[in-house]
């Protein structure tokens, strides 16, 4: 299984604070193996913009809504095993297949 995180971003993320909804995403995104670029793709925004997000970052309010919607499908999916992918191509089929307005 490929792994798109290092471990001194997972240590980093596991120190950041957890009731950032940025932090929260970043959490679900390693434990569901979503790799940043096919997730930064989801939300139309850059790559840079989930790594600030992941670290605690603003968010910004029109995107808040469709993070936590996002948090509990992923959430949802891990619980019935759906994820966590197992390559970067299942995560990549994974995040395309989600339209993140209709969540």
């Amino acid at each position: 299984m490929a792994r798109p995180y290092s471990e001194q971003f997972i240590i980093a993320l596991s120190k950041a604070d957890p009731t950032r909804v940025g932090v929260q995403l970043g959490k679900v995104c390693v434990k569901a193996n979503l790799p940043t670029t096919h997730v930064a793709k989801t939300f139309k925004v850059s790559r840079m913009s989930i790594h600030s997000w992941f670290r605690g970052q603003y968010v910004r309010e029109q995107y808040y809504d469709r993070i936590v919607k996002f948090i509990n499908k992923v959430n949802k999916d891990t619980d019935n095993r759906i994820l966590p992918a197992m390559s970067i191509q299942d995560a990549k089929k994974y995040l395309e297949a989600i339209h993140i307005d209709n969540i």
